[in-house]
Order: structure tokens, then sequence, then C-alpha cells
């Protein structure tokens, strides 16, 4: 559940960021040596994560080191990453300074080789295939050729692509 008001924190109540949550009627409550085995069990059909980089092979790149004196850790996303059965992404299409998040290959730290799927951007929706990756929806403000010159790998356009409307 959302954010519980202040004062009213539970401290057995955290999410994976260890922030405060609540539990909302019908929610239920697991432990996490649980989740991992529903996770390396190969229990979960479909995981969503963020990206720093996502390869045309479908390679995931979205795990830090965090902050000055931070611990690096990949944490779940590497379990997920592999154990699920449909990885979807969801990311800005370019970082904050305009670079490409969709690349040829990835420059930072491999969280998964050739697991994402889809990958659900504020552009475009595109599956990643054997032949990279192609656009099932694109804003229909922007031309393909626009998205491409924002894309670091080449796009292929679907023949049966639609426009991406927000819901």
């Amino acid at each position: 559940g959302p954010e519980p008001a202040p004062g009213e924190e539970d401290e057995e109540l955290i999410n994976a960021g260890k922030k405060p949550i609540t539990l909302l009627p019908g929610g239920a409550i697991f432990h996490h040596a649980d989740s991992f085995a529903m996770i390396r069990g190969g229990h979960i059909d479909a995981c969503v994560l963020g990206a720093f980089q996502v390869a045309e092979n479908g390679d995931l790149a979205n795990w830090s080191t965090g902050g000055s004196g931070m611990v690096p850790a990949v944490g779940g996303a590497m379990d997920l990453a592999v154990g699920a059965k449909r990885v979807l992404v969801m990311t800005d299409h370019c970082t904050k300074k305009g670079e490409p998040k969709l690349v040829e290959k990835c420059s930072y730290p491999l969280t998964g080789t050739g697991v994402v799927n889809t990958v659900y951007t504020d552009l475009a929706v595109i599956d990643v295939t054997r032949e990279g990756f192609l656009v099932r929806e694109r804003v229909e403000t922007l031309s393909f050729e626009e998205l491409q010159n924002r894309t670091g790998a080449r796009l292929t356009l679907a023949n049966d692509w639609r426009p991406l409307t927000a819901p």
C-alpha cells in the first residue's frame, strides 16, 4: 500500500527499498526467502524492471554502485531478469542528458544477457526480436525518423504498428 502517515509507520512493513509501506485489505506478506524461491523456481510469469540501458539483443543494464559510501549491489533485479518468463522494461527513452537508453551494446555492467522481451518508453513500445528492436507503438507526434534519431540502435517499424496513446 501507500506510504503511511508520519508516526504510523510499522517497522515490520517495508518495501524492497526499505521504505515504510501500509498493507491494503487483501494484501499478502511473505518472507523474502520465499520470494527468491518463487523467482529462482521459475514461478514468475513476468516482471517489470527499470533500465539504464537495453541492447538490441535484449541485454539489460539496470544497476549501479549507488552513491558515495554505499555498498554496490545488484539486488533482486538479476534474479528477476533471469528467473521471470518475460522481462518487461519501463524507462525513459533517453537519459536526462539526452543520451539514448536503447543501444547496440550496453556500456554499463549487465544485469542479464538477452533477457528483455519488451521495452516501454515515453516515446514507444518496442519488442526485442532476433533481428533487433521492433517498434510496435510510437507517439504519433514523433516521426519514425525522429524516434530513430533518439535511439542508439537500428529500429524496425512493425507493419501493424499503432499510435501510442496514454491510458
